[in-house]
């Protein structure tokens, strides 16, 4: 059983010394679009500039809009507020730090990282909030509310207890049911946040991020292209310094990373002995070395083959603990590119974060949302296929996560100004 555990993670400085460096996209004042950016904007060199949205809850929906994103333009898609608001300095925001938020996950380590990264660039307090959900509420969330505060448990398999966050932000089904009722129990004081399609009536929570393939739309949906992530420029640089020694490593180091099957694409033997002769093409070409790390859902047997496989080519296979401490960030800041199976969101969005060339290998046509989702970064760049040879320029990262943040923050803001009239 999954329990409930909360520990404090320390939130980052969101200082910067230009608008959003190095991410590659801007808000369209004008539009309420998140729009990829054609320059880069310096705006001084202590702090970024950045525009005050508190005043301003009817902004309406933000959302990438994927066709104008590749010709570098956006489109409105109706009547918007125009921020007017006075300018201010991102380092004047630090008072959120007095506020505290509960980063929700059900366990499953790709909802915690999105909810967790998501929490962080708010730069509040962020406890991670783990929890457990009996039957039949597990099963029916976030449907089912009723009864949910006994259903809920925590750690030590008791239910939640006040005080309640100043902000929630839940990613998946199970954690859904928990920000729903967070927003009941504390009599719309927390602010609540979901990720991902909640699968019930946007409306039930004060914003929903969730990816522009998963098709849900409301007033309060924000529209993110991939999975929110912590990854930028700092994130990479810590990575490169913890991981010194793959430096030494032979370039083009090309960092791989091993997901599993699901119901869009089957990561069979077959699919292994495809994807090795494809690599070891490359290295015929062009040598260089492997960073290899395989997911928690990878089974044990295509672990094995795989470990015996690159055991033959230079550089680092990372399973798990047995083989030390975690590489994943060494390797995404080392690689001159990466290949990546096409089962995860998660892991493509945060190698796309990355600003490398980023490939892919699907030996089977990719079905249900995820084939949106290839669609959306294929034609944008972020995403090619491991047997393209054309030559094409390099979008910048896809990093969206603290756009995201300044927009929720911007409803947090006028939601907490509401309260205070």
């Amino acid at each position: 059983m999954t329990v409930l555990s909360i520990k404090p993670v320390d939130a980052p400085d969101t200082g910067m010394n230009s608008a959003h460096a190095g991410n590659g996209y801007e808000f369209g004042a004008e539009t309420g679009h998140l729009r990829r950016r054609r320059a880069r904007v310096q705006l001084g060199s202590s702090a970024s500039v950045i525009r005050e949205f508190a005043a301003f809850p009817d902004i309406g929906m933000w959302r990438p809009d994927s066709a104008a994103a590749r010709e570098g333009t956006f489109a409105t898609p109706g009547p918007v507020t125009r921020p007017t608001g006075p300018l201010r300095y991102a380092s004047q925001m630090t008072a959120s730090r007095s506020f505290l938020c509960w980063a929700i996950s059900d366990g499953a380590a790709g909802n915690e990282r999105q909810a967790s990264a998501l929490a962080d660039a708010l730069d509040t307090v962020v406890h991670v909030v783990r929890i457990s959900v009996r039957q039949p509420w597990d099963a029916l969330a976030p449907r089912l509310a009723i009864g949910a505060r006994a259903a809920i448990r925590d750690a030590d398999d008791k239910p939640l207890a006040p005080p309640w966050p100043d902000i929630a932000i839940g990613c998946g089904r199970r954690a859904a049911l928990l920000t729903r009722a967070l927003r009941n129990w504390s009599a719309h004081r927390s602010f609540t946040v979901q990720i991902l399609d909640p699968r019930i009536d946007a409306k039930a929570f004060d914003v929903v991020v969730t990816p522009q393939h998963d098709d849900v739309a409301g007033g309060n949906v924000i529209r993110s292209i991939g999975a929110l992530n912590p990854i930028d420029t700092r994130w990479l640089a810590a990575g490169r310094n913890e991981f010194a020694r793959f430096g030494d490593l032979r370039a083009p180091r090309t960092a791989v990373l091993i997901g599993a099957t699901n119901r869009a694409q089957r990561l069979d033997d077959a699919y292994f002995s495809a994807l090795l002769d494809r690599l070891g093409a490359w290295h015929a070409v062009d040598a260089g070395s492997y960073l290899v790390s395989v997911s928690r859902r990878t089974p044990r047997d295509s672990v094995s083959r795989l470990r015996h496989a690159f055991g033959a080519l230079p550089g680092v296979f990372w399973a798990g603990v047995e083989d030390g401490a975690n590489p994943y960030a060494g390797f995404l800041a080392w690689a001159d590119r990466i290949v990546v199976t096409p089962d995860s969101v998660n892991m493509i969005s945060e190698a796309c974060a990355t600003g490398k060339p980023v490939y892919t290998f699907a030996r089977r046509a990719i079905t249900g949302k995820l084939a949106g989702f290839h669609r959306e970064l294929l034609a944008s760049g972020h995403l090619r296929l491991i047997d393209e040879t054309e030559q094409k320029p390099q979008p910048p990262p896809l990093t969206e996560t603290r756009e995201i943040a300044e927009l929720v923050r911007a409803r947090w803001n006028a939601h907490r100004a509401e309260r205070l009239q």
